[in-house]
């Protein structure tokens, strides 16, 4: 089919080039010009594993392109997805003026033949009915359409395995027709289709990250509890993640959720919630207990440093918000060293992919080459991101290279006993 994506971020340009690997003809298409040309050079413009790989293939054999042009988009394509950014409002909800702007562009454009426009940005309930209205405003009479509600569940650092071979894949339809449409879209994924009306397609988003956000600050909960206790975290939500009620997903203790999506969509939720007259008190607590994470580990790194920060030297590795992506939005790392700072410690990092973002948001940080380097006469080191180059590291040269052999492993990557017994003074996230 020929399907145009509108919006070449990080969810558009996966959908776009997972949907070109799936034997579809793709058009991304994003208002950034320096952005398209950058991907006309097949080089892409943030780090997501495979993803380089599937651009130039499926750019060399045609099934993929690039355009700034939103009219060329719409007359080519049988299905257009919007995947714009929607970006928490000073007022606490998604801002859904790229959506507006974007569905009045599609609008103006549309003819007689039939078209299918998906709502694949993350958007608050009843959003499709805004569209649908924008657009009926603008087409012209002759226009036929359909709104459908698809959200997308990709994960960052593996979002092209998460695309192509998705838990579920939703459809919030309103008729026969787009259902039809939609499942031809789909049809060689092999994945479960849910059919629902828009409007729990459109919950669904919200629900699930909101959900998976708890079961983090849950999690960062139960830590503390065993820190008070003397029990072991790891040990805890190994025990309860095997009911298959709870499962053990997203039970990791740490320094806490971050990202794009997570702190977005529970801001969002409430705020939706409270729109519709609901106080979702549970979502408001994991929020304030994700805060609180954060707080409790710069409180771990004063107190293990004797209370003052001042002229201390501390190493830190991970600035992105998770490992396999050089995304470093609402990163709890990038929060803590900011706190760091105003102690007045000082601060040498390094990540394997987000140092070139972090340059320009923390100047006063010394980037390092490699981890070693970053250790090298430090009084600490606090990991914040659970990168797999950090657990293959030789402890015993990290030791003598360290001026004091302290380290906060703020994702658990470490055995609190084999450290010790290696002569580190270790602190993790519940365990003793």
């Amino acid at each position: 089919m020929k399907i145009a994506i509108i919006g070449s971020g990080h969810v558009g340009l996966v959908t776009g080039v997972c949907l070109a690997e799936k034997k579809h003809k793709i058009i991304c298409v994003d208002s950034d010009r320096r952005k398209i040309e950058t991907l006309r050079k097949r080089i892409t413009p943030f780090y997501e594993p495979g993803l380089e790989k599937l651009i130039k293939r499926h750019y060399a054999n045609r099934r993929l392109s690039f355009s700034t042009d939103v009219k060329e988009a719409v007359r080519f394509a049988e299905v257009i997805f919007i995947a714009v950014g929607t970006p928490l409002g000073k007022w606490g909800g998604a801002n859904l003026s790229q959506i507006r702007r974007v569905s009045k562009e599609i609008a103006v454009n549309l003819n007689c033949q039939y078209k299918i426009i998906v709502e694949k940005s993350t958007v608050p309930v009843g959003t499709a009915e805004e569209m649908e209205r924008i657009i009926k405003l603008h087409a012209p009479k002759n226009a036929s359409f359909d709104i459908v509600s698809n959200p997308e569940f990709l994960q960052e650092g593996s979002a092209i395995k998460t695309t192509l071979y998705p838990d579920r894949i939703v459809l919030g339809v309103k008729s026969k027709a787009a259902e039809r449409v939609m499942r031809r879209v789909f049809g060689s994924f092999r994945s479960e289709i849910l059919v629902t009306d828009i409007k729990s397609a459109e919950l669904i988003k919200h629900a699930a990250n909101s959900f998976l956000a708890l079961k983090i600050s849950y999690a960062n909960s139960l830590a503390n509890i065993c820190e008070q206790s003397g029990a072991d975290i790891k040990m805890v939500t190994h025990g309860i993640g095997l009911d298959k009620r709870i499962n053990p997903h997203f039970l990791n203790a740490g320094i806490g959720y971050g990202g794009f999506c997570f702190p977005k969509d529970v801001a969002a939720f409430i705020h939706i919630s409270r729109k519709l007259g609901y106080d979702f008190g549970i979502l408001k607590a994991v929020q304030k207990v994700n805060l609180h994470q954060r707080e409790m580990v710069i409180n771990k790194i004063k107190k293990a440093l004797g209370g003052n920060l001042k002229g201390k030297h501390i190493a830190v590795w991970g600035l992105s918000f998770k490992p396999n992506t050089d995304d470093i939005r609402e990163s709890p790392s990038i929060y803590i060293i900011e706190q760091l700072l105003r102690e007045k410690a000082y601060i040498k990092a390094y990540d394997p992919q987000a140092m070139k973002e972090t340059r320009t948001l923390l100047p006063a940080v010394h980037y390092c080459s490699n981890p070693y380097e970053a250790v090298q006469k430090s009084d600490c080191l606090f990991i914040a991101t659970e990168w797999d180059e950090f657990r293959q590291v030789d402890l015993a040269r990290i030791k003598k290279l360290m001026r004091r052999p302290v380290i906060l492993d703020g994702r658990n990557i470490f055995e609190p006993a084999g450290m010790k017994q290696q002569g580190f003074i270790y602190y993790g996230i519940g365990r003793s």
